[in-house]
């Protein structure tokens, strides 16, 4: 019988300004890396007021990392130093990996009524692969496997597996999973792991209980005065869980549906130094990084 993954930490994203004034809402980054390695950092920009988003992610760079952008609603136009363009879309998904270094912008636009709703995941390289080529992997809507697991529950399969049905993005050093799940009231979802892994869940609605019949000392330390969570076990919109090792995690729902990204990676274990857009091993990579930013000399590849 595999062991059901404990709830480690409850964390409340936090509000933060980023790129040339986006508002957006951050679940973990910065400060943070042991306990979510190989992720870095994880941020909502779902907004209902243009001004918080139009302003944008005018151009910068990135080395050592991959971002994945994930869009829910609304669009999002991108462009990079190597000639790439174009736009994501409502249930689109773009796997950036920077490698040896792109510069790129990223410019959310919102739908028909002036919504914006989306997620950035960067993932950590490995000292061996910091400086591999860039490369994209845009995928489509219609890429993206749904998995109806029957009582209303639904997976879509970004990477990872769901009862054999595997997502579109593949050959990931570190061996992601990234679902998004959606389960209406009255529903339990299990789902296997990867024991070893980090796995967190970030839920983007309603309100679930993530396999604990206790309170952990998590909620309190993560929490403080918030009510609902020092009440019961269930956990709402806006906060992420970050689980214990074991082989499985059991998310459940009582009265009303809940949605989350459930999110998993194996470690690296290596050293971080990390500045701004780019993340590598040691504080004298991180130097030459900038230098050759500043000097021109940072791109390895244009455009063809």
């Amino acid at each position: 019988m595999k062991k059901n993954r404990k709830i480690k930490r409850v964390i409340k994203s936090k509000p933060a300004l980023e790129g040339a004034g986006v508002r957006l809402k951050r679940a973990f980054g910065f400060g943070e890396e042991s306990l979510f390695d190989p992720f870095l950092l994880l941020d909502d920009f779902r907004a209902d007021n243009p001004r918080d988003f139009l302003p944008g992610f005018p151009w910068h760079p990135h080395r050592g990392i991959e971002t994945i952008t994930y869009v829910l609603s609304g669009d999002v136009a991108h462009g990079d130093s190597l000639g790439h363009q174009g736009v994501i879309g409502s249930g689109d998904v773009q796997w950036m990996t920077a490698g040896s270094g792109i510069i790129h912008q990223e410019m959310p636009q919102g739908d028909a009524q002036g919504r914006m709703a989306g997620f950035q995941l960067w993932a950590n390289l490995p000292a061996r692969q910091k400086m591999m080529d860039p490369r994209y992997r845009d995928v489509r809507r219609d890429q993206i496997p749904e998995v109806a697991l029957g009582g209303g529950i639904t997976v879509r399969v970004i990477a990872g597996a769901v009862q054999g049905i595997r997502g579109p993005v593949r050959d990931i050093v570190i061996d992601p999973e990234y679902l998004d799940v959606s389960l209406p009231a009255h529903a339990e979802f299990v789902h296997p792991t990867k024991p070893g892994h980090t796995v967190c869940a970030y839920v983007i609605g309603g309100r679930g209980s993530f396999g604990t019949e206790d309170k952990p000392a998590a909620y309190a330390a993560e929490t403080g005065s918030n009510s609902d969570l020092q009440r019961d076990s269930f956990v709402g919109n806006t906060r992420l869980v970050l689980f214990g090792d074991g082989g499985q995690i059991v998310a459940r729902t009582e009265n009303e549906p809940a949605r989350f990204l459930l999110i998993s990676g194996r470690p690296l274990g290596e050293p971080i130094a990390w500045r701004g857009p780019i993340v590598m091993n040691t504080q004298q990579e991180l130097q030459v990084a900038f230098e050759e930013y500043e000097n021109g000399t940072f791109l390895k590849h244009r455009p063809a």
